[in-house]
């Protein structure tokens, strides 16, 4: 990522388009959480539970990120460790859960996961597409794109775990996309706290208040 070492200025989220743009996605998380939670509950699925959890997390975390927007860097790389560390924490009890359903495996609806997966996906594309403008900016602002970006995955990933459950009649497919997800999670989660140490370890860094 250029500029990490504080030598490049980052867009720091201080730009009104960008805020209303935030309140919009915040409003996508918010709905699709309560979607996802209750099919996934209907449909046995723990992918859309793992995917609903995600939607939950992000709209808490740019609630979080708009709260941040204009305070120091420091406290702005310091929301974004939280975030990460969140997210992290997030990645690791999907696993656990997903090790769990290993062990007591149940066979999900695959009609549901995939008209769900449908329904999740053109919400996480207009996520992505509201944000993509704006993300290599600092920490906080990055780890918005990164959620966004990886509910975008997921959904994807649901709905081919939705076709192989119904094309191999096992609920296997549901549990190794529900770990894939885990993976992720944990990847970004990295990305999101490197970058954030590296911003609190550099307070004086330049930021732009409009992106490139």
């Amino acid at each position: 990522m250029a500029g990490c070492c504080g030598h490049e200025a980052r867009f720091d989220g201080l730009s009104d388009a960008y805020k209303r743009r935030l309140w919009m996605v915040i409003a996508i998380n918010a709905v699709m959480f309560a979607v996802e939670m209750i099919a996934g509950q209907t449909a046995q699925s723990q992918a859309l539970k793992a995917d609903a959890l995600d939607f939950l997390g992000d709209a808490l975390t740019y609630g979080l990120s708009l709260a941040v927007i204009g305070a120091s860097l420091r406290v702005r790389a310091t929301a974004a460790l939280f975030k990460g560390l969140s997210l992290m924490a997030m990645g690791l009890w999907v696993l656990g859960s997903t090790v769990y359903r290993v062990f007591y495996l149940g066979l999900p609806e695959a009609g549901i996961m995939g008209a769900i997966g449908v329904l999740a996906l053109g919400a996480n594309v207009a996520s992505v597409l509201l944000l993509m403008r704006y993300k290599d900016g600092d920490a906080n602002v990055r780890s918005v794109w990164l959620c966004s970006r990886n509910d975008a995955i997921g959904n994807v990933a649901v709905m081919l775990a939705a076709l192989a459950v119904w094309g191999t009649g096992t609920g296997w497919p549901d549990v190794i996309v529900a770990g894939l997800m885990a993976a992720l999670f944990v990847n970004s989660s990295q990305q999101i706290i490197r970058q954030a140490l590296q911003e609190r370890r550099q307070p004086n860094a330049r930021l732009r208040t409009s992106p490139r």
